[in-house]
């Protein structure tokens, strides 16, 4: 380099060109100006250009991911590959769960409209280019049982497959309802296993949602699941459950085993 001169700084186009050539699929508005040495007004400018020819989304606040060529079509990535950063860049833990969980875990026969996170409070659901985030609020966060998976930009926390049932039977309303939940009990259940699932129920310790899902997973085809969690669940001798809480009992039938007062017909689609 000559002597005097000093060397210039990347424009935004190569520089987010430099951070996919090193895997990386977003960047923070801070960094990119610290990084360029440009004023607001000329990051704002060209953000908006690689945004109209779908190079770059701004996700939150601001957190932008980096779209490669085979995405520019959507205009998006999947949420997976930058789910990671996003919470970082937020600053809450979150695991992947409910009906992505699933998914991931091989039950989405589905096609999923929205990516389901669960973390510690309440944030605003995130809609662009077709791609919705929705999040969900554990106050007992710390106690599920999660596992780290691979994705293409790295390792994401996931709920295990049985945290991921209990996770369904709480959220049921808000993820379609009991018919679809036991649809994907049907599927979910095929990796589940019977300890794994004792220790899911005493990590969530709502002995209702046990009584529920003790109850699906057997209609769901899955009795050799249950044996062990049907033990906790019977030491507490807990008292009659309605099935779906938001219907009345009236004419509903008493299932012994589980005490639960199934007071809606429940059907998968598999």
């Amino acid at each position: 380099m000559p002597k005097g001169k000093s060397q210039k700084s990347p424009d935004l186009a190569t520089w987010i060109d430099s951070r996919q050539s090193q895997g990386l699929y977003f960047f923070h508005r801070q960094e990119a100006l610290k990084t360029l040495n440009v004023s607001e007004l000329a990051f704002k400018k060209a953000a908006a250009r690689l945004s109209k020819k779908k190079r770059i989304a701004r996700i939150h606040g601001g957190f932008f991911i980096i779209i490669p060529l085979e995405y520019a079509a959507t205009g998006i990535l999947p949420a997976e590959w930058f789910i990671d950063d996003l919470m970082d860049y937020i600053g809450q833990p979150f695991y992947v769960g409910l009906l992505s969980a699933a998914a991931l875990h091989g039950a989405g026969h589905q096609q999923l409209q929205q990516f389901h996170v669960v973390t510690t409070g309440p944030l605003r659901d995130m809609k662009m280019n077709g791609l919705a985030i929705r999040f969900f609020s554990k106050s007992k966060f710390a106690n599920v049982p999660q596992i780290r998976m691979k994705v293409q930009t790295g390792y994401i926390p996931v709920s295990t497959p049985e945290a991921t049932a209990f996770d369904l039977i709480r959220y049921s309303r808000r993820v379609g309802g009991l018919g679809r939940v036991l649809t994907v009990l049907q599927e979910l259940g095929e990796v589940m296993d019977p300890g794994n699932l004792e220790k899911a129920a005493k990590a969530d310790e709502k002995v209702t949602y046990a009584q529920r899902l003790g109850f699906l997973l057997e209609k769901a085809g899955f009795p050799n699941l249950t044996g062990a969690l049907f033990q906790w669940v019977d030491v507490k001798y807990p008292l009659p459950v309605k099935l779906e809480p938001s219907m009345p009992t009236r004419g509903s039938k008493k299932d012994e085993r589980w005490r639960i007062l199934v007071n809606i017909d429940v059907e998968g689609d598999l």
